[in-house]
Order: C-alpha cells, then sequence, then structure tokens
C-alpha cells in the first residue's frame, strides 16, 4: 500500500507516488462516473493499481495498493 496524490490536468489524470519519485498517468481505469470512480488502474508505465472506489474527487490523496507491474 501507497498513498499516493491523484490529480486532473488538461484532461489527463496523474497518479503520483512521492515515495517512489514515481508520477505517470492513468491509462484505464475500472469505474470512471462522477459517483463512482477507482477500481482497478493501468498506469502509462505498465503497472496495474487499485484505487477504492467512491466519488469522483479530484486532486486527493488515497492509499492505493500495487496488484501487477
Amino acid at each position: 500500500m501507497a498513498k499516493v496524490m491523484l490529480r486532473e490536468s488538461n484532461g489527463e489524470i496523474s497518479f503520483y507516488v512521492a515515495k517512489k519519485d514515481m508520477e505517470e498517468t492513468i491509462e484505464s481505469i475500472e469505474f470512471d462516473t462522477d459517483e463512482k470512480w477507482g477500481g482497478e488502474v493501468e498506469l502509462s508505465n505498465g503497472e496495474t493499481w487499485f484505487i477504492e472506489p467512491g466519488p469522483k474527487q479530484l486532486p486527493k490523496e488515497a492509499v492505493c495498493k500495487k496488484l501487477m507491474d
């Protein structure tokens, strides 16, 4: 599990992990509505992470779990 900062700019959502100094773009997301946003996400570097689904409120800090490299 890692603390992640999520923010939206120019229609892209960035996924930043400060501990790893890693900033990637979310390429695909399981749930993408204002009421239910999150689930499994695939990043531009190929990693898959899990964001607890909830209302879309960006920017925000979330605790996320890495699923695959």
